[in-house]
């Protein structure tokens, strides 16, 4: 056969195997869903691409084949336009109708989420950029902010902290001011819990402390089986009176002035939150912390570590004396 006729060949059969996919994919996408029950909701997180909201659906009792939800979308030219939300779907809807449903925004309820972790100033933009909401608090300072939901906090010198960090269902045109009212009370409500089954003899002397001390387990824990590791260190500093020498606090106390890496020069400059040169908790929290990051908090492992340091892979080694830690620094930072 010749070359000619080897490559007619190969495109016809090319042909023939995109017809039969193009088939099949049109038979899969007009085939009703299996849902886990005769309706349900399901919420597709902000900023989610394509394979997460595939991977929201089937987690939510909506079971798309990823692969071909991913080739539908994109064949049609709709992988730019899923909209954020929450969706009720019921018995009968195929695959192509969940398409179609997300790229329309047909929602039950409009979403805004805030993760474990974020400051506030992060929280407020991230609220103030969805445009779903009214927005009642833009320019609005955070103390005032405070008074505005009538919280119980307005004595303090920063809100920070005060919100937790969750998914927040709500109905277009709903004022912020409900999101950070509810964000407020939740954070209170898991504080609260948290505290009331707190560990004995820990250095707290109020759940406002422990709130604080969990933004920074927060911050530091790269592995969430570390994180009461990770608090117990803190805790036993704490108990010792040595210094809580933590980077992110630093970070937090530079604010603009960070440029990225932190310096020498970094660690020196006191600031109400450098707890290299400060001893004790710093005076407010440094980021919003989430329930793990609470329990962990009020109840730490049982350890004597006063170090710790990161292997470069999410996992920490801990250590109960210098010397050990000044050996894990020289293997997993310095290399050596």
């Amino acid at each position: 056969m010749s070359l000619l006729k080897k490559c007619i060949v190969a495109a016809v059969l090319v042909a023939m195997l995109a017809a039969a996919v193009a088939r099949g994919v049109y038979w899969w996408a007009n085939r009703p869903v299996a849902l886990a029950t005769p309706e349900l909701d399901v919420t597709i997180k902000p900023h989610s691409s394509l394979r997460s909201v595939t991977t929201q659906l089937n987690r939510g009792g909506v079971p798309v084949a990823p692969e071909l939800f991913v080739l539908m979308t994109r064949v049609l030219g709709l992988s730019s336009q899923l909209k954020s939300g929450n969706y009720a779907f019921k018995t009968g809807v195929t695959p192509y109708e969940v398409l179609e449903k997300i790229a329309r925004g047909d929602v039950n309820e409009y979403v805004a989420t805030v993760i474990e972790g974020w400051t506030l100033q992060k929280m407020r933009a991230e609220l103030d950029g969805n445009p779903a909401l009214t927005h009642d608090t833009v320019g609005m300072m955070d103390i005032d902010l405070l008074k505005a939901i009538g919280a119980a906090e307005i004595d303090k010198t920063s809100a920070e902290g005060l919100f937790f960090p969750d998914t927040y269902l709500f109905d277009k045109g709903t004022s912020d001011l409900a999101v950070y009212k509810r964000a407020y009370k939740l954070m209170h409500l898991r504080l609260d819990q948290a505290w009331a089954t707190r560990a004995p003899n820990l250095p707290y002397k109020t759940p406002y402390d422990a709130l604080i001390m969990a933004s920074i387990v927060e911050k530091e824990t790269g592995r969430a089986q570390d994180r009461p590791l990770v608090a117990a260190v803190f805790a036993n500093r704490l108990r010792i009176g040595m210094p809580l020498q933590t980077d992110p606090t630093v970070i937090y106390g530079l604010g603009p002035a960070y440029g990225g890496h932190l310096k020498k020069n970094d660690l020196q400059t006191d600031t109400p939150y450098n707890t290299y040169t400060r001893m004790g908790l710093p005076p407010t929290p440094i980021a919003l912390p989430g329930v793990a990051a609470l329990t962990a908090t009020l109840n730490p492992a049982a350890s004597g570590a006063l170090y710790f340091v990161s292997r470069g892979n999410g996992n920490s080694i801990f250590s109960d004396n210098l010397g050990d830690h000044n050996k894990a620094v020289d293997k997993y930072i310095r290399g050596q």
